[in-house]
């Protein structure tokens, strides 16, 4: 630490990744984004207790895994509460990364078991984690819930009309969140990816799919894929930004939506 005029020069890469003794939940840490932000918060020092539909290959001293259907509550209050007593209830950061993809369905053409769907895992299992790390963040004091929301989030050209207002939706919350306990160190924050190359195309359901859309959003999702520079982002360039966003070095910034998409954002 050195002091310069009247500030004070502290050593960031000391506690930029310093996430010793905290625990932290990670959804759709099986693959992806999920997995990777897993990665980086062992390597920080964190527990983590992560939650997916799928078992990951995963085996860390560090990691626990909860296995979770996030289309049910009761399936998310279980796996949160086994986070939660396999750490003396201690939650510190909750990764809300898992998600499911439409068929580019707009309005007119989306199906009600489809809509309810997306709508079920995209937002309503986030406020239902959220609902149920809060307790545990308020009784320590502190905590930091990072949505993983989507391009989709900003716009309405990226992606069908349930994906879209799903991941709206999200920020929506998220800003709520972050307004309700502005007052407090809880933090809420939202992180929206361009193009990842991750595993979710594999949730549109090929019979959904529509054709029709998806040729009057090609230009708008052409504009991001017209160079190989806005195809190259990775999912642990997300992960990056997930993990600052939870980190210390973030601890006064809440309510913010930060994309990772190599400007797509600003069109």
């Amino acid at each position: 630490m050195v002091k310069c005029g009247g500030y004070v020069s502290v050593n960031i890469s000391s506690i930029i990744m310093d996430f010793s003794g905290k625990v932290a939940i990670v959804t759709g840490c099986a693959s992806g984004i999920g997995s990777a932000t897993t990665d980086l918060l062992l390597k920080a020092g964190a527990r983590v207790c992560g939650l997916d539909i799928s078992q990951p290959s995963l085996q860390h001293e560090r990691f626990t895994f909860q296995k979770c259907d996030l289309g049910s509550a009761s399936s998310i209050k279980a796996a949160v509460k086994a986070c939660a007593e396999a750490n003396a209830n201690r939650i510190d950061v909750l990764a809300n990364v898992a998600g499911i993809m439409d068929g580019f369905a707009s309005a007119d053409t989306v199906t009600e078991e489809d809509w309810q769907r997306l709508i079920s895992v995209n937002l309503t299992a986030c406020m239902l984690l959220s609902q149920a790390v809060l307790p545990h963040m308020q009784s320590h004091g502190a905590g930091s819930i990072v949505n993983v929301a989507s391009r989709a989030g900003l716009g309405g050209a990226a992606a069908g009309a349930a994906y879209t207002a799903s991941k709206h939706g999200l920020i929506g919350l998220s800003k709520n969140i972050a307004w309700r306990f502005h007052e407090t160190d809880i933090r809420c924050n939202v992180v929206c990816p361009g193009t990842v190359q991750t595993n979710i195309a594999n949730s549109i359901r090929s019979e959904t799919f529509s054709q029709e859309a998806f040729e009057i959003s090609r230009p708008f999702l052409e504009i991001h894929a017209s160079t190989s520079k806005t195809t190259d982002i990775q999912p642990v360039d997300v992960a990056n930004a997930i993990l600052f966003l939870a980190s210390d070095l973030a601890k006064r910034v809440s309510g913010v939506v930060l994309p990772v998409d190599r400007a797509w954002g600003a069109v």
